[in-house]
């Protein structure tokens, strides 16, 4: 007999690791992302049922599988009498459950990076990609994600329903992207992720200044990719840049959750062993890449910078200005060109990253974006303009979304005005 609780957990575990290749088998099989996620949940109620008593198997994953298998060849023997082709897939699974339990989970890669490409499917929206790699491969509930993104349960559920219609509508599952739609389609699930790993470092609304578990969910997708697309360079350099980016997590924020500036931080407590990690994966992203880094390898080059920096004072920032450059040729970015206004101002003085900066105060796709002024403020205070620098400080509060950045902003902006 298992207690119920180790019961729940023993679940609960399996199903974060192993859903993805349990739901990406079993949309092979049935050509439906709601029919094959349905399959899987009805598993892990069979476990909630059958383990308390019989005990939580050897091999879980393995059992989870066995059990979907069965729930969806009953329901093509239950179809079979109408249609033939159900009853040849029924037939089928049944061959292959007959075989030892143990190879019930199929360990084919592909069907992990197809569930991928089919939650990151053009025909959705940003956000109903995002909500459906966490649900359908991270494996989180809808309430996990109604949590992580500050919405409420329905509404995330709805957006669910619906994004599983619209795959439904276009035949998302039935189609095998190749060649440049399949080079697309993992840009856009390395996209994805990395939006996904943002809003944790930099929470864009409510009070937390950063959400670290969806980083660590943006990292654990990061690694995935990187066993299923192994010689891609810019999976490497997705992963090497949430890595190293993710070493100072600890050191981002104050007691009581306040922002702290990169000079300001403790780098003791920066994460060696994701240092570690980041600088492995940004070897290996360079080596497959050659003389033509992508843009998340050159990102994650200038996250090595900072790593690499034992002291502020140590950081190499005229390389970080060159690479910000580069990487500005290559996405025509406006938001690289601010980075890049910050690293000239510390590689060669403010005056040089305010010229930069105040080229794109009128920017369209820059309006209403805080870090503007927040830049500006930052560059106009080191110049001795201060009240400028306050009142710079006071517009990026307004504008800022996420409550620990604006009270920070505003502090910035007392302290520039008293300075002044």
């Amino acid at each position: 007999m298992e207690a119920e609780g180790d019961v729940r957990a023993a679940v609960d575990a399996v199903w974060r690791f192993e859903s993805a290749r349990l739901i990406g088998a079993l949309v092979r099989i049935l050509g439906d992302v709601g029919a094959a996620e349905e399959a899987a949940q009805e598993a892990a109620v069979a476990a909630l049922a059958q383990w308390p008593a019989t005990g939580i198997p050897a091999n879980p994953a393995a059992w989870l599988m066995t059990i979907a298998k069965r729930r969806v060849m009953d329901g093509f023997r239950r179809a079979a009498r109408q249609d033939g082709a159900s009853a040849a897939l029924a037939r089928d699974l049944e061959g292959s459950l007959a075989a030892d339990p143990a190879d019930a989970v199929d360990h084919v890669e592909d069907d992990v990076l197809r569930l991928m490409f089919i939650c990151c499917h053009p025909a959705l929206t940003t956000e109903a990609q995002t909500t459906l790699t966490l649900k359908l491969v991270a494996g989180l509930s809808t309430r996990e994600i109604a949590r992580a993104f500050l919405g409420s349960e329905a509404r995330i559920a709805q957006r669910i329903v619906r994004a599983k219609r619209t795959l439904t509508e276009v035949d998302a599952v039935i189609e095998e992207p190749g060649g440049a739609e399949r080079a697309e389609r993992l840009t856009a699930v390395l996209g994805v992720v990395y939006l996904l790993f943002n809003e944790g470092y930099s929470a864009t609304e409510g009070a937390e200044w950063m959400r670290p578990p969806l980083c660590d969910e943006a990292l654990r997708l990061g690694r995935i990719l990187t066993a299923l697309v192994p010689d891609d360079a810019e999976v490497h350099g997705l992963s090497a840049l949430m890595e190293l980016q993710a070493s100072r997590l600890a050191a981002r924020a104050g007691p009581e959750g306040r922002p702290v500036l990169l000079d300001d931080q403790d780098r003791a407590r920066w994460d060696a062993g994701r240092i570690r990690r980041g600088l492995a994966a940004l070897a290996e992203a360079e080596r497959l890449a050659g003389e033509a880094p992508g843009p998340y390898a050159l990102q994650a080059e200038i996250a090595a910078c900072h790593a690499r920096a034992a002291t502020p004072e140590e950081t190499d920032w005229p390389r970080i200005a060159a690479l910000y450059e580069q990487l500005a040729r290559r996405t025509g970015s406006p938001v690289v060109e601010l980075n890049r206004a910050v690293a000239l101002g510390r590689a060669f003085g403010p005056e040089a990253g305010l010229a930069l900066a105040d080229q794109l105060v009128e920017h369209p796709a820059l309006s209403g974006y805080h870090l503007v002024p927040s830049v500006r403020g930052d560059l106009l205070e080191r110049v001795g303009r201060r009240e400028e620098a306050a009142a710079e400080f006071a517009r990026a509060a307004r504008l800022a979304g996420n409550a620990s950045e604006r009270e920070f902003l505003l502090e910035r902006s007392r302290a520039a005005s008293v300075e002044g």
